[in-house]
């Protein structure tokens, strides 16, 4: 795999963790990020189900990262709270850009 990736941490987290699973993940982004991080989210689904989605410069990025676990930050972030993450990683084939969005 060569190029960006995406990848996606995801988990089921208890609905009275889920205040405390946004407050750790804004806390973890407000400090340095690593090489090669390009973009990362929080999303929140339907039934509990919670992902990290990051964009990586290249696999070789995110694999330093996965490689120490002091880094591996999103796979911890969700064990903290008693989920169990999964973890999958997508090659970007194509995208298109649009309008930047602000919160």
């Amino acid at each position: 795999m060569s190029g960006r990736v995406l990848s996606e941490v995801s988990a089921v987290v208890a609905a009275e963790r889920e205040t405390e699973l946004v407050d750790s993940y804004r806390e973890l982004v407000s400090g340095p990020l690593p090489d090669g991080l390009i973009r990362t989210e929080l999303l929140r689904g339907p039934g509990g189900r919670w992902r990290v989605q990051s964009l990586w410069r290249d696999l070789e990025s995110l694999e330093a990262v996965r490689a120490n676990p002091r880094l591996a930050a999103a796979p911890r972030l969700f064990a903290q709270l008693g989920a169990e993450p999964e973890l999958t990683v997508f090659q970007l084939s194509a995208s298109q850009l649009g309008v930047p969005v602000m919160d």
